[in-house]
């Protein structure tokens, strides 16, 4: 029984990767830019939205649907690090900051967007 509360306590501690992710086709330059607390289970999300055609942004899902999955690449932009005293819990305002600073990185580098 005290192992059951130890893995409770130690999965309510457990803190996600948090950042930036991109998803760039390899056949046109453009990209999409999502922020995200949880990096893994955004990505691994958007992966099976687009497989099934339900991803939210249609520009991107009609482009996915016609070039195919092999055209994609869907990476790890930048991460984001957490406070070192741990007490803060709401880092929207700094993942929202962190999407324009790589938006703007990018189309610096002639990138273009797949927008909503």
């Amino acid at each position: 029984m005290d192992r059951k509360k130890e893995l409770k306590e130690l999965y309510k501690n457990t803190r996600t990767e948090m950042g930036v992710f991109i998803i760039k086709s390899s056949t046109v330059r453009k990209c999409l830019v999502e922020s995200t607390g949880d990096l893994k289970s955004a990505i691994n999300s958007a992966r099976f939205q687009l497989d099934f055609g339900c991803y939210p942004n249609r520009q991107l899902q009609e482009s996915w649907r016609r070039d195919g999955a092999s055209a994609y690449t869907i990476e790890v932009f930048e991460k984001l690090a957490y406070d070192e005293d741990g007490s803060k819990t709401d880092y929207s305002e700094e993942l929202n900051i962190l999407k324009m600073f790589v938006r703007e990185q990018l189309a610096k580098d002639g990138m273009e967007f797949f927008e909503r």
